[in-house]
């Protein structure tokens, strides 16, 4: 296996900014997370800043583009990548009319520490959700898709949200979202401090966005489809052309809806890679990579491994065998060193495995018997550190 595309170590870094590009072979160069400068960290706090909420810094620059309004929404399209943009705009024509830039997501690429990253304002590291699936202290494995009260959110995840801060300096936040996400483990990571509101479906959700424009404040609304298209049927499929063509009926009713003083920002939480059968590596069905490994947690495209006291030697140079180019095999300290997460927390380190296996180009370590083997059958992946997969859009409507 071998790389098309990206370096092999992980101080490589690729451009991300400016313009939403077409998928060509830069879509699998390496792009590393725009802690600080241009993430999905940056933009509740820039949109607070706006807003007039005390502290808050506009580091996105959106007060040159948005001037002077009072209500902003900001709308997550889950799955909905800035390489995706150009497939997407011939079902949604909108995504390609509107004006906008490119961040990229927090690392890994992945729907539960995106969220929280946006809803934080910082970096993974710094607010401890650090993949799909994490070990717990007690061994076991923490889906923070299907967190409920166990761990308590508020002590996994100790960092305000960006809605607690704003909520707290007199600024309206309303969180707008499917019904059953009220009070889950990750909803309350990343949006506590908003108040609720259920969304059954992409009308309603544009429905309950543009009636809570009415009054100033920030309003943040949540569609999770197209990502689950992409996962389960591919992308540029018929099932997910047609949730491209509902997440442009979507943006196009809360653009012409918007009342004066508002703006919408629409992004995504990351992007997609469709993975070849030959990509597909089970990590369980390879006695060379099962061996000395105790646990298993991330996801295929970023697999945390967590091994038997006095193995990581071994287990690395067994990955780093098997895996060669299409791969980077770390250790925890070499994951942390190289900046991927942010500053990590002493309380988090743990979370991350003790060899973390970064798959590059079209590759992904699947964990057969540690995980559901429906995770094994996706079509499409995310959670690594491509260009497809890291960069999202910033869409604006003002």
């Amino acid at each position: 296996m071998t790389t098309s595309g990206g370096s092999g170590t992980p101080g490589a870094s690729g451009a991300a900014g400016g313009g939403l590009p077409p998928l060509s072979a830069a879509a699998l160069d390496v792009v590393r997370p725009a802690y600080g400068t241009g993430s999905l960290a940056e933009l509740l706090p820039s949109v607070s800043a706006v807003l007039g909420v005390p502290g808050a810094v506009d580091v996105l620059g959106l007060g040159d583009v948005l001037g002077g309004v009072d209500r902003i929404a900001v709308l997550l399209v889950d799955g909905l990548g800035a390489y995706q943009i150009p497939d997407a705009a011939r079902h949604a024509p909108i995504l390609g009319q509107l004006p906008g830039r490119t961040l990229t997501s927090g690392f890994p690429s992945t729907t539960p520490v995106s969220l929280v990253t946006l809803g934080t304002g910082v970096p993974p590291g710094a607010h401890g959700i650090l993949g799909f699936t994490v070990r717990k202290p007690d061994g076991g494995v923490l889906n923070h898709i299907a967190w409920g009260t166990d761990p308590d959110p508020a002590h996994w995840q100790p960092i305000p949200t960006r809605f607690e801060t704003a909520a707290a300096a007199g600024t309206r936040a309303t969180l707008v979202t499917k019904t059953e996400f009220e009070g889950t483990g990750l909803t309350v990571a990343a949006y506590r401090g908003a108040t609720f509101t259920g969304a059954g479906d992409p009308y309603a959700l544009a429905a309950a966005m543009l009636k809570a424009l009415a009054e100033p404040g920030l309003v943040y609304g949540y569609h999770p489809d197209l990502d689950h298209q992409g996962h389960v049927s591919g992308i540029d499929s018929d099932p997910w052309r047609s949730a491209a063509a509902t997440v442009g009926e979507l943006v196009a009713r809360l653009a012409d809806g918007l009342p004066p003083g508002a703006a919408l920002l629409v992004t995504a939480d990351h992007g997609q890679l469709d993975i070849p059968l030959d990509g597909r590596v089970d990590i369980a069905a390879d006695p060379a990579l099962s061996a000395g490994v105790v646990g298993v947690a991330g996801e295929p495209r970023v697999r945390y491994l967590y091994t038997r006291a006095g193995a990581v030697p071994d287990v690395v140079a067994a990955y780093r065998s098997v895996f060669g180019s299409s791969a980077w095999v770390l250790t925890r300290d070499e994951a942390v060193a190289s900046g991927l997460f942010g500053p990590v927390s002493t309380a988090h380190l743990g979370r991350i495995g003790d060899v973390v296996v970064v798959c590059l180009d079209h590759t992904v370590a699947l964990a057969g018997g540690w995980e559901p083997p429906a995770v094994g059958r996706l079509v499409a992946y995310h959670g690594s550190v491509t260009a497809t997969e890291m960069t999202v859009p910033l869409l604006t409507v003002a």
